[in-house]
């Protein structure tokens, strides 16, 4: 089942993640507790998995800014880990996460690509790397091998990192379960979210 992103009827769980994004971006000062967040991405992950829904990749590109995160942490004596309590990420250090393709050439066909951003102060650090979105699992998975380094708007590092060029040719041929990856249950116009390799979940905000 492909979820229809216009004509859906926010149920609470949504209701609780808008207003979230909204009052992180400043237009309201009525913003969730961290533990009502974690819950309501909860409740959106278990309606994912009930209702077998599905988003196309397009659904996803575009420049998303993190909002919330959990995290997690180990639990002693006991196989598992457990999510952290949750936070709101600072603005102080802006973080983003893009998705796009890439153009079809001759009989190289169009591909997905990741980006992430982290802004601290003057510092700007940027990673990019292939994708491969496996649609009926909503499972992207990814791996980061060019990095840029920015100082004042003025790049002062760019190239490869972990195998560049030579590990993105074999970025097809591994099996997701031996990258990282992230699990979308939540997609909408304007915020998506999903929980990580590591087990933690994250809310992201459309920004374009």
């Amino acid at each position: 089942m492909t979820a229809d992103l216009t004509s859906q009827v926010s149920p609470d769980f949504v209701t609780v993640l808008l207003l979230a994004a909204t009052a992180y971006q400043g237009q309201t000062n009525n913003r969730p507790c961290a533990e009502v967040v974690v819950n309501a991405l909860l409740q959106a992950e278990k309606a994912a998995k009930q209702q077998r829904l599905t988003y196309p990749f397009e659904s996803l590109i575009g420049q998303w800014r993190l909002c919330f995160a959990t995290g997690t942490k180990k639990v002693r004596n006991k196989a598992g880990i457990v999510l952290g309590k949750g936070f709101y990420v600072p603005k102080l250090a802006p973080t983003h996460i893009s998705f796009n393709t890439t153009q079809a050439v001759d009989e190289i066909p169009s591909r997905e690509e990741i980006g992430n951003s982290v802004q601290l102060g003057p510092v700007l650090l940027k990673l990019e790397g292939p994708a491969q979105y496996l649609g009926k699992k909503k499972l992207l998975a990814f791996d980061f091998l060019q990095m840029q380094v920015s100082l004042f708007s003025r790049v002062i590092y760019s190239g490869s990192i972990r195998g560049g060029k030579a590990q993105a040719e074999n970025f097809y041929s591994q099996p997701v379960s031996k990258l990282p990856f992230f699990a979308f249950f939540l997609v909408t116009e304007d915020l998506i979210a999903a929980r990580g390799r590591g087990g933690g979940l994250a809310l992201w905000i459309r920004e374009n």
